[in-house]
């Protein structure tokens, strides 16, 4: 890449960026604060040195061609795959799921690379694919592309990032050209789909949306004492908050996994309404700016790792707000660059990059 490129880095998606994750790792200390638990612990420590590492991605990835992700895609494909067959068959287990491999020096989740992989590899299919846009065998070869990426991630079962990346698919589709009859036509069996398939999720996964449906107020354990702490958290923050570190809910522990799933509660508890509110400026903002990116984008595969990109955070601040309000069904969806979760970071932060390197180059054909 040559140096005159850098000129059209972008910065203030980037300062966005860092703000968030320095905003996140200050709220997981603070969620943590005193907590005897190893795993929690340490998560300051490794959220700190995965965005560490996460910067370096960064820079190489904007230094790249994006179009070498193309290649590269198939390769983590493979890869991936692989990965998700080991966790799928002797991954570490928490929370009912086996997601994770210990790499000895953290606990590495694999779906999480799978979500950017999903995206490079159907950028390029419809890219590809331009004159056959619209037709159901367009439609159903992309399908196969997010298939067997999630057969392996619902076997785990992680229903929540195979659903996130289905809702990449839906977008994408809708990008290159799929009609809005022929979206509502496909959301219409998406629903069908999904009400077919209840009586086979695992028992918790039930649990969780009949819990939703019809809360236990009175519940001591689970996911509505979750939820209900949850909300008595976020109430209780009013409009300034009780003060960074000093929020009784949070530092008492009535909340639990409040610096991963829980920390959107946790931070309406201590900065109140109108810090939460511009916490999520921030983030819309960073989101805006990626939208950006794609319009400036001087190809289809560039503007769709965009579109990707953005729907992927979008969609993940907007259902882990939504379980934090009791509005949506609880799922272990982190709030990007914010909730506890190196593989996340990483894996956000990867694609940043990626979005730095489309924009970086978008003015590289003049002449």
């Amino acid at each position: 890449m040559q140096l005159r490129s850098w000129r059209h880095f972008d910065f203030l998606l980037f300062g966005a960026m860092i703000v968030l994750i320095v905003f996140g790792i200050a709220m997981i200390d603070s969620a943590v604060a005193g907590n005897p638990e190893l795993i929690e612990a340490q998560a300051v420590e490794r959220q700190i040195l995965f965005a560490v590492f996460g910067l370096g991605v960064i820079f190489i990835t904007t230094l790249l061609d994006y179009h070498l992700w193309i290649t590269i895609s198939r390769v983590m494909f493979v890869v991936i795959i692989f990965f998700l067959g080991l966790v799928a068959f002797g991954g570490e287990t928490a929370f009912g799921a086996q997601r994770w491999l210990d790499v000895g020096f953290a606990l590495i989740q694999p779906s999480e690379l799978a979500k950017l992989t999903a995206i490079l590899l159907l950028a390029d299919y419809f890219q590809r694919n331009k004159a056959g846009a619209g037709t159901l065998g367009w439609v159903f070869r992309s399908f196969l592309v997010v298939f067997f990426l999630t057969i392996l991630i619902l076997l785990q079962p992680n229903l929540s990032t195979s659903i996130v990346i289905y809702v990449i698919w839906a977008a994408l589709l809708f990008a290159s050209g799929l009609s809005v009859r022929q979206m509502i036509v496909f959301g219409i069996l998406a629903l069908v789909l999904a009400a077919v398939a209840f009586p086979f999720l695992e028992e918790y996964q039930q649990q969780r949306v009949i819990q939703f449906a019809f809360p236990d107020p009175e519940a001591r354990f689970g996911t509505s004492y979750n939820v209900t702490q949850a909300l008595v958290t976020i109430g209780s923050g009013g409009w300034f908050g009780l003060g960074y570190g000093q929020g009784p809910q949070v530092q008492l522990r009535f909340l639990k996994v409040r610096h991963s799933d829980f920390i959107f509660a946790a931070t309406a508890h201590e900065f109140g309404l109108v810090g939460t509110l511009l916490m999520l400026a921030v983030l819309f903002f960073l989101i805006w700016r990626v939208l950006r990116a794609a319009r400036l984008a001087h190809d289809m595969f560039g503007a769709l790792v965009c579109y990707g990109v953005a729907t992927w955070i979008l969609f993940q601040t907007l259902v882990n707000i939504g379980m934090n309000l009791n509005l949506m069904p609880v799922t272990g969806l982190p709030l990007p660059f914010i909730s506890h979760g190196g593989s996340s970071l990483l894996s956000l932060m990867l694609s940043i990059g990626l979005v730095e390197s489309v924009v970086a180059r978008h003015k590289m054909l003049e002449f």
